[in-house]
C-alpha cells in the first residue's frame, strides 16, 4: 500500500491546492483498493530499497545519486537487482550509486530541447501530465521548481518514481499520483503545465488542451510536446490502426495546425519553438528496456516511414500562455 498522507499534508498547507483535498483522497483510496497485477511484487522489491539520505543528489545537469564512499560490490549488486525488477525502464537515464540505468528514451535530450524556450522554473508550482516515471520532474527541481506534481496512471511508473525518490532520501518536492488528467478538477493552481507525449493518445485533443488550461493560473505557461506531421494549418493524420506499432493513437496534427488548436481553445502567445525527427539514438532497446523499440518500428528499407508506411516520428514543442 502506498502512503499518500505526506502529499495530503502538503495540500493542506498550500492555499493554491487545498481544494484538491475535496476529491483526491477518495480517488486514491479507490485506486488502492483495485487489483494491479504485478504491483504487489514490485512493492515488495521497493520496500527493500533504503531511503537513507545520500551524500550527493545532482538534478540540474543529470539525475545522479551518489555517496562519497561507493557501495561495496555486494550492496551494489543487490540494489541493481532490485532496480531491474522494475523492467522496463523507459524514461531516463539515471545514475544511482554508480549504477547506470540506461533507459529506452534519452529523456535528457528532450529536456535539453525544451529548457531554452520556457520561462524560468524557479519557485514555480508545476504539473507534469503523463509524466512517466518522473524523470523530467527531477530535472524541473534541478531548474529550481518549488513543487512538481506528476500524474500518470501506470503502476510501474509510480514504483520506478518511488524507487528513485527513496534513493534521494525520500525527497518531498516531487510527487507522482496514479491518475489521468480527466480525473483532475479545475484547479487553476500551477504556474507551468507540461504535457509531453500525451496528446496523440487522446480521443479528443481539444478537450485535452482545455483540461490543461484548467490547471494553469492566469498567465501560466503550457509546454506541449507531441508527435506531428509536416504540413499546413489543415494537415492532420489519423492512423487507421497502429502507428509505429503503438495502439491507442488518434490525432497527429502538423505543428501549424496544433498552433491553431491552441489558439482556438483560448491560449495566447502560442509559438512553435522546436521540431525534431526522433532518431534511433534517442529511442532504442537497452539492457534496462529489452523489448522492441524505434529501430524495429521503422521500415528497414525506408527509415523515413514506419513499418505501417506512415511518416516516421517527428515531434514538436509548442509553448503558450493562459490569458491573464
Amino acid at each position: 500500500m502506498f502512503n499518500f498522507a505526506p502529499f495530503y499534508h502538503l495540500l493542506a498547507n498550500d492555499t493554491r491546492l487545498q481544494s484538491w483535498l475535496n476529491t483526491l483522497p477518495t480517488q486514491l483510496t479507490d485506486w488502492q483498493n483495485a487489483e494491479h497485477g504485478d504491483f504487489e511484487r514490485w512493492v515488495k522489491a521497493l520496500n527493500k530499497i533504503s531511503d537513507q539520505k545520500p551524500d550527493s543528489v545532482e538534478l540540474e545537469y543529470e539525475v545522479k545519486v551518489s555517496n562519497q564512499s561507493p557501495l561495496i560490490d555486494g550492496e551494489k549488486k543487490k540494489l541493481e537487482n532490485l532496480l531491474r525488477t522494475f523492467h522496463p525502464w523507459r524514461k531516463g537515464p539515471y545514475t544511482v550509486h554508480d549504477i547506470h540505468i540506461d533507459t529506452e528514451w534519452r529523456s535528457d535530450w528532450k529536456w535539453d530541447r525544451v529548457l531554452p524556450h520556457i520561462s524560468d522554473l524557479k519557485n514555480r508550482h508545476i504539473l507534469d501530465v503523463g509524466c512517466g516515471n518522473g524523470y523530467h520532474m527531477w530535472r524541473m527541481l534541478g531548474a529550481g521548481a518549488r513543487l512538481c506534481v506528476g500524474i500518470d496512471p501506470s503502476h510501474l511508473f509510480l514504483v520506478q518514481f518511488e524507487a528513485i525518490r527513496k534513493l534521494m532520501g525520500n525527497e518531498q518536492r516531487a510527487h507522482l499520483l496514479p491518475l489521468g488528467i480527466e480525473q483532475l478538477p479545475k484547479l487553476e493552481a500551477f504556474d507551468t503545465v507540461f504535457s509531453m507525449g500525451v496528446l496523440y493518445h487522446r480521443r479528443s485533443p481539444l478537450d485535452h488542451l482545455i483540461q490543461l488550461k484548467d490547471q494553469l493560473v492566469a498567465g501560466g505557461e503550457l509546454v506541449l510536446e507531441t508527435l506531428v506531421i509536416d504540413g499546413d494549418e489543415n494537415a492532420v493524420l489519423v492512423p487507421a490502426d497502429r502507428y509505429a506499432q503503438m495502439r491507442n493513437v488518434y490525432f497527429f496534427p502538423s505543428a501549424k495546425a496544433l498552433k491553431v488548436w491552441l489558439e482556438k481553445v483560448g491560449f495566447e502567445n502560442v509559438r512553435i519553438v522546436d521540431q525534431n525527427t526522433t532518431t534511433t539514438g534517442e529511442q532504442r532497446s537497452t539492457e534496462w528496456m529489452t523489448h522492441n523499440s524505434l529501430p524495429e518500428y521503422l521500415d528497414s528499407d525506408d527509415p523515413t516511414k514506419t513499418v505501417e508506411g506512415l511518416p516516421a516520428p517527428k515531434r514538436a514543442i509548442l509553448v503558450a500562455n493562459k490569458p491573464q
